[in-house]
C-alpha cells in the first residue's frame, strides 16, 4: 500500500486551499481597501497550511487504512489521528471561510463573485471535513472532536451565507 491515499479529506484540504488562494487573489487586486494586503497574506498562510493538512491526511488515511488490514495493534491511534486531521481542516477551512466574508464584504465589485466562491467553497470543505471527524469509526457521538468539527462547518456556513449578502 502507498504511504499516503487521498481520499475526501485531501479533498477537503485542497478545495479549502484553492479557496484561500483565490482570497489572496481578490484580495491582492482590490484597490482602495487599507486591509487588504494583510488579508491577502493571511489568505496565502492558510492555504500553505490547508497545503500540508493535505498530504498529512492523506498520510494518516493510508496509515489507518494499513493498521486496519493488518488488524495491527496501533490502529486505535491510528484511527484517532484519521480524526484529528480532518478535525484541523475543519478549523482551517473555516478560517478560509471567514476571511473570504471580510474579503466579499470589503473587495471592488467586479471581484465579489469570486469572494463569495471561495466562501462557499472553504465552507463545503469544512463540512465534509466534519464529516470525516464524525464517521472515524472510533470517535462516539459524544467525543468533543466531532462537536468541535461541527462547530467549525457551522461557522463556515455562517461566513458563507454572510458573504452572500455582501454587498447587497
Amino acid at each position: 500500500m502507498s504511504s499516503s491515499r487521498r481520499g475526501a479529506g485531501y479533498a477537503a484540504a485542497q478545495a479549502a486551499a484553492d479557496a484561500a488562494r483565490l482570497v489572496a487573489t481578490v484580495a491582492r487586486e482590490t484597490t482602495g481597501w487599507d486591509g487588504a494586503a494583510g488579508v491577502a497574506a493571511q489568505a496565502a498562510a492558510l492555504a500553505e497550511r490547508l497545503d500540508a493538512l493535505a498530504e498529512a491526511d492523506a498520510e494518516a488515511f493510508a496509515a489507518a487504512l494499513a493498521a486496519l488490514d493488518a488488524r495491527s495493534r496501533d490502529l486505535p491511534m491510528r484511527m484517532q489521528h484519521a480524526a484529528d486531521v480532518p478535525l484541523e481542516i475543519a478549523r482551517t477551512a473555516a478560517d478560509a471561510a471567514e476571511v473570504a466574508r471580510l474579503a466579499a464584504e470589503r473587495c471592488d465589485g467586479v471581484l465579489r463573485a469570486d469572494a463569495v466562491g471561495a466562501a462557499a467553497l472553504a465552507s463545503g470543505a469544512a463540512l465534509a471535513a466534519a464529516q470525516l471527524v464524525r464517521a472515524n469509526l472510533l470517535v462516539a457521538p459524544d467525543d468533543p472532536r466531532a462537536a468541535e468539527a461541527a462547530r467549525a462547518a457551522e461557522d463556515a456556513q455562517y461566513a458563507a451565507a454572510r458573504a452572500l449578502d455582501a454587498g447587497s
